[in-house]
């Protein structure tokens, strides 16, 4: 039976109400919440003691703030929080899948500037609206994310004279994806997720609570007079691209689209890429998240106390009981399906029922490659447009990205034929001087020759749904996020072929497998390789021309192979598959795999790199030829046998490149490190001196099989090296190290 009793929860925040049989006798607050009870203004130190029709079934200390927060508490009735000879109400919690919103909660009103939004559990959660010029209704956007979307705007330069025309100028969004559609006419909202900014609550990795809150904002939102259609979209690049996911799991039906941008795929994919902890941007971005959910955390929210905001005051209480993800992150070294299931949007994205528009790059320096593993799992979207390249965590704002997420929004929120403001183009070649250091332009309107929404529609899902574009940074300023040719596709992954090279004893590539009786090559493990990156120092990812530091493969630390010069253009979108008989001196073998392009001009060019902890190679049921994906379960590992031949495929992430006529693969094996610009990885323990072996030989033919799509060929010269996130050096002979039998 389905339980209610939420109505309640949202006018009894208080521990004490008068008009309930023993309301209590509690000083202290506290909330019933879903499948928790948060308690704050208890006394710091206190004991706190959470029952269950008598029975002590949690307890802790309230921390310096006063707080508490229980988490996973069964549902049902009976409980009473105590504090010594205080206590609570009865207090009933129900689960996620049984909680409802109270009714009248979406009548709330919401007005320009900055203000709350009340839960069904009666928790706040801070927003900041703004309208455009006109009268509403207003096609509208959200950005719902843990940074500071809430926190009030301010202006955009000096445009005082332009404001009346277009407010966003003076009354600029703190997200950007929210700003660059308040310049050109939505109205935004945007809300800090619950235990950051001034919202209420604590903090916690997409928990339950995040995504039932996500589904209130896009009701309460759409249920706006002012709101056209009663349907909003939902904007946001990384962190408030991922939130889109997730709410659109839950089916809001005031959702009209969702368009995120450099989003994950899986959160185990980000934060441990095969199997190995990604210690550097993976931990690096959630402690800053979760030092920005502290009280008073983003810095902006003592400004709006000083000036008497007593609930953004009152809703920092419960942020020092933020859950330490870090901790989790670090003791979660394999995939368990019970936590890591709700975190994976491969899992569920099926789900999603809305139109969506979504762009990746293959080497983005923050949430990776591996958001490809969506792309063909948006079954029950009604409409799909996937935008992949080369490039940087930003890129999805560059020209020809931006007109086409803009014309989306366009067509499915808006519900109008696509067009650019001539403010906005004309401002155009600014904004991007500023986001990527280089002037450009928007792409000219390819919608003006229809007349009306149903037949701009109609062309728009007549068009391929994958467009992917081809070295991203010589279509224009060099380095600059402009492609030099793009290819379109009906769906992904497209049409391709698995072509496999095989490892030589001579160092090659070659279409046969080795005929030798016995041929290795081995290198020594490299225990500083986890903490390198490949930009030089002082130098930032996304900059016009990076300073890069991708350093040559070192004698005995690698194997590396190339094969012969191609005879024809060879172009190539998906997963790659790196099938190796290792041998290690250890139990244990962390191993990167690489692929680059050696040049007709003698430069050789980055384009992609893999990795597995080796321990965990057992496939998933899901593996095929070119994506050998792992389980990473605790129960499927197995330790290498120290000296023995072992099979382990290694995966070489989503990647898209052309490799010319003339030029050569290269691909080789080393320790992970050094191959990407933000990520770093925690290396397994193994002795000193470890060595790793790969077999070339009869009985051990290594290979690699890469995704050629069928009849593609370059619709460009060989390009120069500013390329974006694929940096170039001189390419430089390498000998193997034989390995002993």
């Amino acid at each position: 039976m389905r339980l209610a009793p939420l109505s309640a929860i949202v006018l009894l925040a208080a521990c004490t109400p008068d008009d309930l049989p023993d309301p209590g006798n509690a000083t202290f607050r506290c909330r019933a919440s879903v499948e928790q009870v948060h308690v704050w203004k208890a006394v710091p130190g206190a004991e706190i003691r959470l029952e269950r029709n008598g029975v002590v079934v949690a307890s802790g200390v309230a921390d310096e703030q006063g707080s508490l927060v229980f988490r996973k508490v069964l549902p049902g009735t009976g409980y009473v929080v105590r504090a010594g000879t205080e206590h609570s109400r009865a207090l009933e919690i129900v689960s996620a899948a049984d909680s409802a919103p109270p009714p009248g909660l979406y009548a709330q009103k919401l007005v320009k500037g900055f203000q709350y939004l009340e839960m069904r559990d009666g928790t706040k959660l801070s927003a900041y609206v703004t309208f455009p010029a006109g009268d509403g209704p207003y096609p509208t956007v959200l950005d719902y994310s843990g940074y500071n979307p809430s926190e009030p705007g301010r202006p955009l330069g000096s445009y005082e004279s332009l404001c009346p025309d277009v407010p966003a100028l003076c009354d600029a969004p703190r997200a950007d994806a929210s700003l660059f559609m308040a310049l050109q006419g939505y109205a935004t909202v945007n809300v800090n997720l619950r235990g950051t900014g001034c919202s209420g609550g604590a903090y916690d990795y997409f928990e339950p609570l995040q995504i039932l809150d996500g589904y209130d904002v896009v009701q309460l939102a759409a249920a706006q007079d002012w709101v056209a259609r009663h349907k909003v979209g939902m904007v946001g690049l990384s962190y408030p691209g991922i939130t889109q996911l997730f709410v659109a799991r839950s089916q809001p039906p005031g959702l009209a689209a969702i368009s995120p941008l450099s989003v994950i795929g899986n959160t185990a994919t980000t934060l441990v890429p095969g199997g190995i902890l990604n210690d550097g941007f993976a931990i690096s971005w959630v402690t800053h998240v979760l030092d920005r959910a502290r009280p008073y955390g983003q810095g902006w929210e003592r400004a709006r106390v000083d000036a008497g905001d007593t609930v953004c005051e009152e809703n920092q209480l419960l942020h020092s009981q933020r859950v330490d993800n870090v901790e989790q992150a670090r003791h979660t070294p394999f995939y368990v399906p019970e936590i890591v299931d709700p975190l994976n949007p491969e899992k569920w994205v099926d789900r999603i029922t809305v139109p969506v528009f979504i762009a990746g790059a293959w080497q983005d320096e923050q949430t990776g490659p591996f958001f490809a593993s969506l792309l063909d799992r948006f079954r029950s979207a009604p409409a799909l447009r996937m935008y992949v390249h080369n490039g940087f965590h930003p890129d999805q704002y560059a020209p020809a990205i931006f007109y086409e997420w803009k014309a989306f929004l366009d067509l499915f929120v808006a519900g109008q034929v696509p067009k650019v403001p001539p403010l906005v183009r004309a401002m155009a070649s600014n904004l991007f001087q500023e986001v990527f250091g280089a002037g450009m332009e928007l792409p000219s309107e390819r919608f003006g020759a229809y007349s009306t929404h149903a037949e701009a529609l109609a062309a728009w899902k007549a068009e391929p749904r994958l467009h992917v574009l081809f070295e991203s940074g010589v279509g224009g300023t060099p380095g600059a996020p402009v492609a030099a040719f793009e290819k379109t596709f009906a769906a992904w992954p497209p049409p391709h072929t698995a072509r496999r090279w095989f490892l030589q004893p001579d160092g090659t590539l070659g279409d046969a497998a080795p005929a030798a009786a016995s041929a290795a090559s081995d290198f020594e493990r490299d225990p500083q390789a986890g903490a390198r990156g490949m930009l030089a120092p002082g130098s930032g990812a996304g900059d016009l021309s990076p300073t890069w530091d991708w350093r040559q493969p070192q004698p005995d630390r690698a194997v590396v192979f190339e094969s012969a010069p191609l005879d024809r253009d060879l172009a190539m979108t998906g997963t790659g598959s790196f099938d190796l008989f290792v041998r290690s001196t250890a139990a244990e073998a962390d191993l990167q795999v690489n692929l680059s392009e050696i040049r007709p001009d003698g430069k050789e060019m980055y384009v992609q790199s893999g990795w597995l902890r080796a321990s965990q190679r057992k496939l998933s049921g899901d593996a095929t030829e070119l994506s050998p994906e792992a389980t990473h379960l605790e129960a499927d590992v197995q330790p290498l046998m120290p000296g023995e031949w072992t099979r382990a495929r290694v995966m070489l992430a989503p990647f898209g490149h052309v490799f010319r006529a003339g030029s050569r693969l290269r691909a080789w094996v080393d320790t992970p490190g050094g191959a990407r610009t933000d990520w770093r990885f925690a290396l397994a323990s193994v002795p000193a001196g470890t060595r790793i072996a790969v077999g070339h030989d009869a009985s051990h033919p290594s290979s690699i099989a890469l995704p050629v799509l069928d009849g593609v060929t370059a619709d460009a010269t060989l390009p120069a090296c500013t390329v974006r996130a694929q940096p170039c050096r001189d390419r430089v002979a390498f000998a193997n190290t034989a390995a002993g039998p």
